[in-house]
């Protein structure tokens, strides 16, 4: 049976994957920080789905942490099919603030963490000549709010250079951009939900199934929703201003429901 490796598998999009993928029929090797949850979400998947699966421990933000997760995305007698690095977090911190400790962890866990992981991962996985790697970016992507925006458009960027290098090697690189998820992202991150209509938030289960379907149909980036992929194209074919405005007007959103 094929096995998928999904870090922070315990919550949110994560979970959903984690979710879809067993209903596919793959084990799983689940990444997160929190071991007692990753043994209660380890138990519902057996008993759900049947599947196998593994629980490794880790803080992505801590550099030797991401070694054992390496060395289970290379190890050549259990192949790790599938890589979803998801793990992430909210960020409710200006840019202006003099402490960039939050900010140093994101791009540790959100930037740092996935080009290690799905440096790891293609390598093997090109040796073998077959794999896929999903990077969970964001519609944050085509806006400008703080630094979070910044983090989910190298991940944009960056898997589609790692799609590019892995061109022809039987290796799919996919980015999937999620609107705004249902998820306890934002009371993580102590900030509200953004004030926004009911169209706009998206269900994790929804994101993790169109991601793999994308992936799978040689798609380098998703967009769940009909209704987010015009609005990306809308904010692609306008002038810059909008999404400046757009993402002031959000800010200012949270700041009041705050």
């Amino acid at each position: 049976m094929a096995t998928a490796l999904v870090t922070g598998g315990t919550s949110g999009i994560g979970k959903a994957f984690a979710t879809e993928l067993a209903e596919r029929g793959y084990d799983l090797v689940l990444v997160a920080r929190d071991e007692s949850r990753l043994a209660q979400i380890a138990v519902e998947m057996r008993e759900q789905f049947g599947v196998a699966v593994e629980t490794l421990r880790a803080d992505l933000a801590v550099r030797n942490d991401l070694d054992p997760i390496i060395g289970r995305l290379t190890d050549p007698q259990r192949p790790i099919e599938v890589l979803v690095n998801n793990a992430g977090f909210g960020l409710n911190a200006s840019l202006l603030d003099d402490d960039v400790a939050i900010q140093e962890r994101a791009m540790a866990v959100m930037c740092t963490a996935v080009l290690i992981l799905g440096g790891a991962a293609g390598r093997a996985m090109k040796a073998r000549g077959q794999g896929v790697i999903v990077n969970v970016s964001s519609v944050s992507a085509w806006i400008v709010k703080g630094n979070y925006s910044a983090i989910k458009r190298w991940v944009l960027t960056y898997t589609q250079a790692l799609a590019l290098e892995l061109e022809g090697t039987g290796v799919q690189a996919a980015a999937v951009c999620p609107g705004w998820v249902k998820t306890e992202l934002h009371e993580r991150a102590g900030v509200a939900r953004p004030n926004l209509p009911g169209w706009a938030w998206v269900d994790a289960s929804e994101v993790a199934r169109c991601a793999l379907d994308g992936a799978a149909a040689g798609k380098v980036i998703t967009i769940p929703t009909r209704k987010w992929r015009a609005a990306v194209w809308f904010l692609e074919h306008s002038p810059k201003a909008l999404s400046r405005a757009i993402s002031s007007k959000i800010t200012k959103s949270r700041r009041s429901d705050g």
